[in-house]
């Protein structure tokens, strides 16, 4: 089943790296990039290869929580020096920021591949999820993942902060908070191309982390857009996440009637369930809640 909520956690702060595992989050992401000053990075690598040594087998809500790091952008000249400091804790993947295609996804995959090679780590187990949306460049590149195999590509997800800054752009909602025409466009091809190449569809964050009604509103409206999990800036975030996410005893019970009804109908191609026509989508989309392959 895919995380639903992604905490970002500063990999220079042994203090909130402590916390981390308490948090509830599915995936906890540790930061080398933006939350992690110049001087700081060096430490922070160490720092961020103990606590994937020390996590292996972390368990949370009857869950194996994903342990991630957010390395540097490839054209910082930095994410070499990332790769080759955390890898020895075989972290379950590795997010890109700022990334501007498939080109870059296969050049750290091949880096990947060194060091899966050189720590012992089983082939192919690093996982990959690319930032698509940091740069203007990198959001016209989203549809380009669809006719590109990847085999550790994870997933998409997208941010708007930073490419709010390149645009120049003095707001990133309008009057009724909804996304502006620019973010908008990135984050549905975000979601549309990761359902058409198979893999997650994750959600940004909600920046006010202040703000818990804005939280559950972003969090309930990714759901509702069919995206897999969303992005968290802060701890208090993630029970909010997790709880928008979480499908209701009335969600499984119709999923569990929908499977069980074409299960005794296998010729069928329509059923009425309820009083409503339901079909082969209705089929899926229960399977996929109840994570029926």
């Amino acid at each position: 089943m895919p995380p639903r909520s992604w905490l970002f956690v500063p990999g220079d702060s042994e203090k909130k790296l402590g916390k981390a595992m308490t948090t509830g989050a599915h995936a906890v992401i540790v930061d080398l990039e933006d939350a992690v000053a110049p001087a700081a990075k060096p430490q922070a690598r160490i720092l961020a290869r103990d606590w994937l040594a020390i996590h292996r087998q972390h368990v949370t809500e009857n869950r194996p929580v994903a342990r991630w790091v957010r390395i540097n952008a490839i054209d910082t000249g930095m994410w070499r020096e990332d790769l080759q400091g955390v890898m020895a804790g075989a972290p379950d993947g590795v997010m890109l920021p700022k990334c501007e295609g498939p080109d870059q996804v296969r050049m750290l995959a091949a880096e990947i591949y060194e060091l899966e090679q050189r720590n012992r780590i089983p082939n192919g187990t690093t996982r990959i999820l690319p930032l698509v949306s940091e740069t203007a460049r990198s959001a016209l590149t989203i549809p380009s993942y669809v006719d590109s195999a990847m085999p550790r590509l994870a997933g998409l997800t997208w941010g708007a902060e930073d490419l709010s800054a390149v645009l120049g752009a003095s707001r990133k909602r309008d009057a009724n908070g909804a996304w502006t025409d620019a973010f908008r466009f990135i984050r549905a091809q975000c979601l549309l191309v990761a359902h058409a190449t198979g893999i997650w569809s994750i959600d940004t964050l909600h920046d006010d982390f202040r703000d818990e009604a804005g939280t559950q509103r972003a969090a309930q409206a990714a759901r509702a857009d069919g995206f897999t999990g969303m992005l968290a800036i802060h701890p208090s975030q993630v029970p909010i996440i997790n709880a928008a996410f979480a499908p209701s005893a009335d969600e499984l019970a119709e999923a569990e009637a929908i499977i069980g009804l074409f299960a005794q109908n296998p010729a069928a191609g329509t059923l009425q369930y309820n009083g409503r026509m339901i079909d082969q989508p209705h089929l899926r989309m229960a399977k996929q809640l109840l994570g029926i392959g």
